[in-house]
C-alpha cells in the first residue's frame, strides 16, 4: 500500500499503486479491478481527493506510452492521456500552435485536464477544454475500449466527470495558431473590489486572457484591491529578433523538502502582498508564455511551503448578477484576516454541456488557504451555503471538504450524470475518495 494525497497534502489514504505502460495493460487492470475499485491518477495536481482511492487501486497513467500527432491543416492534436501539457506544449509551440486552454500549471496530464474540464484565463472568450474536444478514447468498466464523440451522452458525462465513467487513454482537440511564444501583457492596479469588478467587466472582452490577483488582507477602503493582468498572444513584429517560437522554460527552483507549519502567516503574506501591489504599477510588456501562464511552475514542489498540515484550495463560481455574494465572501475573509497566499479572480463565459463541468457564466474566486487556521472549517461551510443559495458551485477538482447534501443544488444535472454513469459502470468499478465523500 502507498499513502497518497492531493496537491494540498491533506487527508492521505492508502491504496495499491499500479503503473501500466500500454492501453492493453490498462484495460487488463480494469477487468481485474479489486472490490474497492480503481481510479486514474496523473501528476497528482488535483488539490483534493479526486485521485485517491482508500483501500483500492490507483492507476498512475503518467508513465504510459506518450504519443501525439498534429493535423497542421486543422490544428487538431491527438495526444495520449498520460502526456503532460508541459510536454505537449514543448512539441506544439515550436510548430506555431498553443493548447486551447491551460490551467495554472503545465504539469497536468491530458486525461486529467479532460476529467476536470479545466479552464484558464481565457474562459470568458474560449470556454473550457471541453469546448475544443473532438473525440475521447475510454476504457470502459468491462475492459472494452470505446471512442466517444461530442454527440454521445457518455462523452459529456466524462468531460468534467472526475474519472468516474472510465479511464481516458487518448483525446483529440483543436489548438490555437500562434506567431510567437510570447504574450503582450497589460498590468493595472485597482483601488478596491468594486473597482476590480468594474474594470474587468468593461475591458475583458478586449483581451483573450485576463486574471486579477486580490490582496485578501487589505481592509477598509482598500478591501479587494487587485492587480489586473490581461494579455494576448504577441505578433511576430512585436518580439525581439531571434526564434519567435522558442519555448524553453527556465530551470525551476525546488522548494525545501520540509517547511515549518505557519511559515505562511498574516505577517509574511501581508508583507508579500504589499510588495507585490507596490511593484505592479501600470505598464505594458512582452512576456514569455511560461511566467504569464504558469508562474508557480518555476518552483518544484511549491506545495511543501505550506508545511506538513498542507493547504485547502477553495474555488467557487457565482453567476453574474450575484456580485453581492462575492463581495460578502471577500468582506468576511478580509475582516477575519484569513491567510491566502494566492487569491485570484476571473470571469467565466459560456460553459460546456459537461454535466459535472464546473464553469458557468459568472465570477470565480480561487484561494490557497494554509490548513489549520482557527475557525476555517466553519467559515468555509458558511460560504458553501452562500454559494449554493446564489446558484453557484464549488470546483470538484479542487474540493477536499464539501458536504454531499449540497451537491445536487450546485450541480443540477447530477441525477442525469448518475444515470449515465450507472449504465456505463453498473458495478462501480471506477471509484475514488471524492466519489465516496460526495456520494457520487
Amino acid at each position: 500500500m502507498t499513502f497518497l494525497t492531493g496537491w494540498g497534502r491533506t487527508a492521505p489514504t492508502p491504496a495499491t499503486l499500479a503503473t501500466p505502460r500500454t492501453p492493453s495493460e490498462l484495460a487488463a487492470l480494469v477487468s481485474g479491478a479489486p472490490a474497492r475499485g480503481l481510479i486514474a491518477r496523473g501528476l497528482g495536481r488535483a488539490y483534493g481527493d479526486a485521485a485517491q482511492n482508500a483501500g483500492g487501486l490507483v492507476v498512475d497513467v503518467s508513465r504510459m506510452e506518450q504519443r501525439w500527432s498534429l493535423d497542421p491543416a486543422t490544428g487538431v492534436v491527438t495526444a495520449s492521456a498520460g502526456m503532460s501539457l508541459h510536454d505537449l506544449m514543448g512539441a506544439l509551440i515550436p510548430l506555431g500552435w498553443f493548447v486551447p486552454v491551460t490551467p495554472g500549471t503545465r504539469y497536468v496530464t491530458v486525461g486529467g485536464a479532460v476529467a476536470a474540464d479545466v479552464h484558464g484565463k481565457n474562459h470568458h472568450v474560449d470556454s473550457s477544454l471541453g469546448a475544443h474536444l473532438r473525440s475521447l478514447t475510454l476504457v470502459m468498466a468491462d475492459g472494452a475500449i470505446r471512442t466517444l464523440l461530442p454527440g454521445d451522452e457518455l462523452f459529456w458525462a466524462t468531460v468534467g466527470g472526475m474519472g468516474l465513467t472510465g479511464l481516458i487513454t487518448e483525446a483529440s482537440f483543436t489548438c490555437v495558431p500562434i506567431e510567437t511564444s510570447r504574450v503582450r501583457v497589460d498590468v493595472e492596479r485597482t483601488r478596491d473590489l468594486d473597482h476590480t469588478l468594474e474594470l474587468m467587466t468593461a475591458t475583458d472582452a478586449g483581451y483573450r486572457y485576463t486574471v486579477a490577483w486580490i490582496d485578501l488582507l487589505a481592509r477598509g477602503s482598500r478591501m479587494g484591491r487587485s492587480v489586473l493582468t490581461r494579455g494576448d498572444h504577441a505578433r511576430r513584429d512585436e518580439v525581439p529578433a531571434g526564434d519567435p517560437l522558442a519555448f524553453a522554460p527556465a530551470s525551476r527552483l525546488s522548494a525545501p523538502p520540509w517547511a515549518p507549519n505557519g511559515l505562511l502567516n498574516r505577517l509574511t503574506v501581508r508583507a508579500f502582498n504589499e510588495a507585490w501591489y507596490a511593484k505592479s504599477r501600470e505598464r505594458r510588456m512582452i512576456q514569455d508564455l511560461a511566467p504569464f501562464f504558469h508562474p508557480l511552475d518555476f518552483v518544484a514542489g511549491w506545495n511543501r511551503v505550506y508545511g506538513s498540515r498542507g493547504f485547502v484550495q477553495y474555488q467557487f463560481v457565482v453567476p453574474f448578477g450575484q456580485e453581492a455574494t462575492l463581495r460578502r465572501i471577500v468582506s468576511r475573509l478580509s475582516a477575519r484576516g484569513v491567510v491566502s497566499f494566492l487569491t485570484v479572480l476571473k470571469r467565466f463565459g459560456a460553459g460546456t454541456p459537461g454535466m459535472l463541468s464546473f464553469p458557468l457564466p459568472g465570477w470565480t474566486l480561487a484561494l490557497d488557504i494554509p490548513a489549520g487556521q482557527a475557525g476555517l472549517s466553519g467559515l468555509l461551510r458558511v460560504f458553501d451555503e452562500w454559494v449554493a443559495e446564489a446558484g453557484g458551485r464549488l470546483y470538484l477538482a479542487k474540493d477536499s471538504r464539501m458536504r454531499a447534501e449540497l451537491l445536487p443544488a450546485m450541480y443540477p444535472r447530477l441525477s442525469e450524470w448518475r444515470k449515465i454513469r450507472e449504465s456505463a459502470d453498473p458495478g462501480e468499478v471506477f471509484r475514488s475518495d471524492l466519489a465516496r465523500r460526495l456520494s457520487l
